[in-house]
């Protein structure tokens, strides 16, 4: 199970690094694109948002409500694949691959 702390850490600097590098976004999607079925919602949201508006929420209400954090999930290639055009995004990738690590 993951470190719950470390996790929350690893959040707090995802959230961070997203907002450093003007990925963060201050108005929330419609409803409708939040409600995708697809993984990373890839068929309504951009990656950036799906880590602000979908995965740190979720990961914020798992963590806050004592309940089990998930293990094992791998988002790193995703966002590897994703963002390869983009040579900035290293470091965002690299703290992607912890909080990949942290969850093993």
């Amino acid at each position: 199970m993951a470190d719950k702390q470390q996790l929350t850490i690893l959040l707090q600097q995802l959230t961070q690094l997203l907002k450093t590098l003007q990925l963060w976004q201050v108005n929330r999607p419609g409803e409708h694109l939040l409600q995708s079925t697809q993984p990373f919602a890839v068929d309504t949201l951009e990656p950036q948002e799906w880590l602000q508006w979908i995965f740190i929420p979720k990961m914020d209400d798992l963590i806050a409500g004592q309940m089990p954090i998930p293990k094992g999930f791998c988002l790193t290639p995703y966002f590897e694949e994703c963002w390869k055009e983009y040579n900035g995004y290293h470091c965002l990738i690299r703290l992607i691959n912890a909080i990949d690590e942290s969850c093993v």
